[in-house]
């Protein structure tokens, strides 16, 4: 059976799980904000997100994901309300509703929590066009939700999690002034780069113009095979544009991941020994570690 493909994987799995088992997740000494951002769809964008945010919250730390994608798939993959009519980002954005009033907790992670995305957010974009201060709405929903966690007396936040649209609109402009940190998945196939410098682009003229202290923080590389000499081949391409910013593990294709959110759940709740699973946990825990704990 160990000399299969499947035998191999699991013994790789088993040895992996040991390794995740007494790791400790290092908490930030102050929130940090990152944006899960790709103009390019279908590359695992969403997924990251809520998986990322899962595996953090599961292991102690205290995550918020923000679902501006109108689509609300990270809502529903956390198992979180979100049809028309419930307090979500949209009554931020464009009704100066406090983020206190929005948020869900996530049923199965009791450290993980979501302002959902409704329909109503689809005609956000073009709504947010003539308002004043239209690029800093989330900034500043999120600065008052952290000013009134400190007034409260109540913990911080250790990571807010923001799951940006497919496109570079004002909702992902939000997205990167609210922000420290870009985090970018790129899927292991053939047009994986393409739009990829359109997308740094934006992050350079938000850092010029709107948030000097925006930054690539992490890329994650999705929907990897290494059977195939084409995700060796653009995993290798990734990795000597970008040493810095890609994490060492890589996201497997995984039935588990795509099942898990038509259970109303990431796949560390739904099957946190899978493959999927503990890719995440320790692209979470590369994540968590890369910035000491602090991002100042």
């Amino acid at each position: 059976m160990s000399e299969t493909p499947l035998g191999q994987q699991a013994q790789i799995d088993a040895m992996r799980r040991l390794r995740l088992r007494d790791r400790v997740f290092p908490a930030p000494s102050t929130t940090r904000v990152i944006a899960v951002a790709n103009q390019k769809g279908g590359v695992g964008k969403t997924s990251t997100a809520v998986n990322i945010a899962a595996a953090l919250a599961d292991n102690g730390l205290r995550v918020l994901l923000v679902d501006i994608d109108p689509q609300g798939n990270a809502s529903t993959a956390l198992g979180i309300e979100h049809h028309s009519g419930v307090p979500s980002v949209y009554e931020i954005l464009l009704g100066g509703r406090p983020m206190a009033e929005t948020i869900q907790a996530c049923p199965d992670l009791d450290n993980l929590w979501c302002v959902p995305a409704t329909i109503e957010l689809a005609g956000a974009e073009i709504e947010l066009v003539p308002l004043a201060e239209r690029e800093y709405r989330l900034y500043a929903a999120i600065d008052d939700l952290r000013r009134s966690l400190r007034a409260a007396g109540e913990q911080q936040l250790d990571y807010v999690v923001i799951d940006c649209p497919p496109s570079l609109g004002l909702l992902t402009l939000n997205a990167f002034v609210a922000s420290k940190e870009v985090l970018i998945p790129i899927q292991c196939e053939y047009y994986a780069l393409e739009g990829l410098s359109q997308l740094l682009g934006t992050v350079e003229r938000v850092r010029d113009s709107l948030n000097p202290a925006l930054h690539v923080s992490t890329i994650v590389l999705t929907m990897y095979d290494g059977r195939t000499n084409l995700a060796r081949d653009v995993a290798r391409e990734v990795r000597t544009h970008f040493p810095d910013q890609v994490l060492r593990t890589t996201i497997p294709r995984s039935v588990k991941i795509s099942e898990a959110p038509g259970y109303g759940q990431t796949v560390i709740t739904y099957d946190k020994n899978s493959t999927g699973a503990l890719s995440y946990l320790e692209a979470a825990l590369e994540i968590a570690q890369r910035a000491g704990g602090d991002n100042g």
